[in-house]
């Protein structure tokens, strides 16, 4: 496609996406429906230029009113993905000397919140946990996340879907903490492989895996997977569980479960059974309260633990959305701790990296639920035979309570997990 073609699509689709009325990822994927014209290679650009615009928005939006033309096509020139000199071959010369100026500038002469790219109500409460850590984290957002792998330990073993990948020419590495997880180097067309077409490998990132693992879901045991969304920790649990017992995945969005049932016909699981509830007080809950064995409530949350890979969120989250989420959070968990039988384990998780999202719900709920006993995460996974376990955990007068997961010390998404067993 023409230099300058190119470069008018990535302006239109970042003035879509800058509007912020939906998802970014579900704006993008619309695009491509709509333009079908575009091959592998411009889609990759303008996907890019849209996350490169979206992880450094406020850099931008500082040196773009230097620049001419439209706003869109000025951040589409900042953020674009691809050879420079590509890219100069769409300019003109008044376009050329403002790029130029604009790359010379050095980061050490910005302020913070260019040099960061967070809205300033996230920035506080991320400094206070991370102190020098914070920098390092800031780093970590700004690249993409890596592609990582489940392989289905209920049908094949992970040396072997590791060696079959590489006859694809696919290379891969062991995840370091996650018995069942591969990364993928670079973004490989994974759907043409037979691996992923009978079911040996689904996308899910290391840290999701470990909250399935944490579950510890066993042979014939009765398994809810309360928030179950599109069923990447369902799938999971079920092969921990060996197609055994019964596994309830539950979601007020039949839409989010309907994308379970193509990944439920390649994982050969038969143990699973997706169900869509009208909210957490529902009747199907109701029947199935005190028989549960194991519940794992990966709540609905900000998301700000995947800013790698959905870096829109932090200019569509606020302080007062997360506020309203953490009130549901409670509810849910609170009504999903009614399942549980005694002996049983709950597992409250989110892909947040807040603390009111996650120490604060957890401690609120162990102080209003003393047949709750929390655990340590760290003991719980160290039994698992997970190398480098202490890393993990984080809270707790021991520091080894709460599994708490960072982009930049884990290479992860930033995930939390608290878990209890009913007296």
């Amino acid at each position: 496609m023409h230099p300058k073609a190119l470069l008018e699509a990535t302006a239109d689709l970042v003035g879509l996406v800058l509007k912020f009325d939906h998802p970014a990822d579900q704006v993008v994927s619309r695009f491509f429906r709509d333009h079908r014209e575009f091959g592998p290679r411009e889609r990759a650009t303008l996907a890019e230029t849209v996350y490169t615009v979206l992880r450094k928005k406020l850099l931008f939006d500082h040196l773009s009113p230097s620049g001419s033309g439209s706003k869109e096509r000025r951040m589409a020139i900042l953020g674009f993905h691809g050879p420079r000199d590509f890219l100069k071959s769409a300019l003109n010369d008044t376009e050329k000397r403002w790029l130029d100026n604009c790359e010379a500038v050095k980061p050490e002469d910005l302020l913070e919140r260019h040099r960061h790219n967070l809205p300033e109500w996230l920035v506080a409460p991320l400094k206070a946990q991370l102190g020098d850590g914070f920098w390092p984290m800031v780093e970590s957002l700004q690249q993409p996340a890596p592609l990582d792998l489940r392989v289905n330990a209920l049908t094949d073993k992970r040396a072997e879907v590791k060696a079959e990948l590489a006859k694809a020419a696919i290379k891969s590495e062991v995840t370091p903490f996650s018995p069942w997880g591969l990364r993928i180097d670079g973004k490989p067309a994974l759907t043409k492989l037979d691996a992923f077409a009978r079911g040996a490998v689904e996308v899910q990132d290391e840290g999701s895996q470990l909250l399935a693992l944490l579950l510890d879901a066993k042979r014939g045991e009765m398994v809810v997977d309360f928030c179950a969304g599109a069923g990447g920790k369902t799938l999971a649990v079920g092969a921990t569980m060996r197609n055994t017992g019964r596994l309830y995945a539950f979601d007020t969005s039949a839409h989010r479960l309907d994308a379970l049932k193509p990944r439920l016909a390649r994982s050969k699981l038969s143990n699973v059974h997706p169900a869509a509830i009208a909210h957490e007080r529902d009747d199907r809950i109701k029947r199935l309260a005190g028989k549960i064995d194991r519940v794992l409530v990966d709540a609905p949350c900000s998301g700000l633990g995947t800013l790698r890979r959905n870096p829109d969120l932090k200019w569509r989250q606020s302080a007062k959305s997360v506020e309203e989420l953490t009130v549901k959070q409670a509810a849910i968990l609170q009504s999903a701790a009614r399942l549980l039988k005694s002996g049983g384990r709950l597992i409250y998780a989110t892909c947040s990296v807040l603390p009111e999202e996650n120490e604060a719900i957890a401690e609120a709920f162990s102080a209003a639920n003393p047949d709750f006993v929390p655990q340590d995460a760290a003991e719980l996974l160290q039994g698992l035979k997970v190398e480098g376990f202490e890393a993990l955990c984080a809270g707790g007068e021991d520091g080894r309570r709460y599994l708490r997961l960072w982009p930049h010390r884990h290479a992860t998404d930033g995930f939390f997990a608290a878990v209890w067993n009913r007296k």
